[in-house]
């Protein structure tokens, strides 16, 4: 229980604390004290966050820094951590069972341990030999400094944490963990809201980044509640499609740098390789001069992403026609067919509607827009392009073709991959500064312009 504050005088000019009112202070001022409460806390209070008796500072006194940051050995990792791990951060990772959540942080620890750096990684699903076996696969010679505990009372990761100091700590996963402090069973909602807490003093207290792995719903959602979601630094998320090899890491919220990153990788027997050319994994299987295909693109974090839409515009047998989306937004495909039908003159009222991301990539934005309503588009007429294309821009509900972001970093790529035409907004089609030989570059106002050209 917290003591009763105690009275204290403090100098408005140099902060100098006295017991008792002062007319004249040390410094020299005079009449310059004000009464204040000074804050004792519990030192056994655990749900405390500040170190300095709760203390408020000025903000225009407080001091920027550089975040340091220790590098992963893991490109595409450290492009959406944002650069690398920062010291004292909390990191959290989701994705569904076997997407490779454990390979790609059992390959930053290696990496991290061989450069001399102390990493503990704390299992409560696997025993010690399942991850010794997975390191070997992986990792190839593992580092003296790479420790693993199996272990699920928090309290003793705690005490062995205090023991060894390590510079990273991977727990696997907050759903196994429990503290003595609560009789609810691991995994309950107290139970992970009270070891996210102690997980947060022990990485702010330690400056030591900590990686939280975390157990998703059906519906692909964290696991959990909300608070451990709130409470951490970083929320990163692991996809794929389990019979493919391609994986998209991407960041869903970072305190420390862009969310508009995404990271690739592919899935292979000695664990997951970086993917560069991420453009090229994407199209490297598109089949040119085929009806319902477009090659559309998009602006993540700092590089520019092509890959493939396709659709499939078929007559509906029995019933209301069907509208499935796979890797883009259901209800915006509604629209986008609503738009076609309204202005442009499709009849697709008793037409089935199938859109593909080709990849397993899911896309966000609405500069894509314009490339899944010319697939409809092709596929419907049964029509195709006779030119390499690439499709941007976002789709209003008149009709007309709205501005992206981006659009001349697009553009640039475009024509380093060999694009012969590039079909864009109007007023994007201003802005472009340069020339672009070899590429044929066509602005276009609205979804009735886009089909002429198309």
């Amino acid at each position: 229980m917290a003591k009763k504050p105690k009275t204290i005088f403090v100098c408005q000019e140099c902060g100098y604390e006295s017991p008792t009112w002062m007319g004249q202070c040390i410094c020299g001022a005079w009449n310059s004290f004000v009464e204040e409460k000074e804050i004792t806390p519990v030192k056994e209070d655990n749900r405390r966050r500040t170190i300095d008796g709760g203390k408020p500072v000025k903000l225009k006194e407080v001091g920027t820094r550089e975040y340091s940051r220790i590098d992963t050995g893991v490109g595409e990792l450290n492009r959406v951590l944002g650069g690398g791990l920062v010291k004292g951060s909390l990191v959290l990772i989701s994705g569904e069972p076997g997407i490779g959540k454990s390979t790609i942080i059992i390959q930053a620890a290696s990496n991290i341990a061989k450069n001399g750096q102390k990493v503990l990684y704390v299992s409560g699903e696997e025993s010690e030999e399942q991850i010794k076996l997975r390191a070997d696969r992986v990792c190839g010679e593992l580092p003296e400094t790479l420790f693993v505990l199996p272990e699920t009372n928090l309290d003793i990761v705690e005490t062995v944490c205090d023991n060894i100091n390590p510079s990273f700590l991977i727990i696997d996963s907050i759903q196994t963990m429990y503290s003595d402090e609560l009789d609810s069973a691991p995994g309950s909602v107290s139970q992970v809201r009270a070891c996210g807490n102690k997980l947060m003093k022990i990485g702010k207290m330690k400056n030591t980044p900590v990686f939280i792995v975390a157990h998703v719903t059906k519906s692909g959602d964290l696991a959990g509640p909300k608070t451990v979601e709130h409470l951490v630094d970083c929320v990163l998320n692991f996809a794929g499609e389990r019979d493919q090899e391609l994986r998209i890491l991407r960041s869903f919220k970072n305190r420390f740098g862009t969310t508009s990153e995404i990271g690739a990788f592919m899935m292979e027997e000695n664990g997951l390789q970086e993917v560069r050319d991420i453009s090229g994994t994407f199209l490297e299987n598109k089949a040119e001069g085929a009806e319902g295909s477009v090659t559309a693109a998009i602006y993540e974090g700092s590089r520019p992403v092509m890959f493939e839409v396709q659709a499939l515009v078929a007559p509906a047998n029995v019933g209301f026609a069907r509208r499935t989306a796979v890797g883009a937004d259901n209800t915006r495909l509604n629209m986008l067919l609503a738009v076609l039908e309204k202005k442009a003159g499709l009849k697709l009222v008793n037409e089935d509607v199938y859109v593909n991301i080709v990849g397993g990539l899911r896309p966000e934005g609405t500069s894509f827009d314009l490339a899944v309503a010319l697939a409809i588009y092709s596929s419907y007429k049964n029509r195709i392009t006779a030119k390499k294309t690439i499709v941007i821009g976002e789709i209003g509900l008149t009709g007309d073709i709205r501005t992206v972001r981006f659009a001349d970093k697009i553009v640039r790529e475009a024509v380093r991959m060999g694009y012969e035409r590039i079909i864009m907004p109007s007023s994007n089609l201003k802005s472009l500064k340069g020339s672009f030989e070899g590429c044929e570059i066509v602005g276009v106002k609205n979804i009735v312009e886009a089909i002429k050209i198309f």
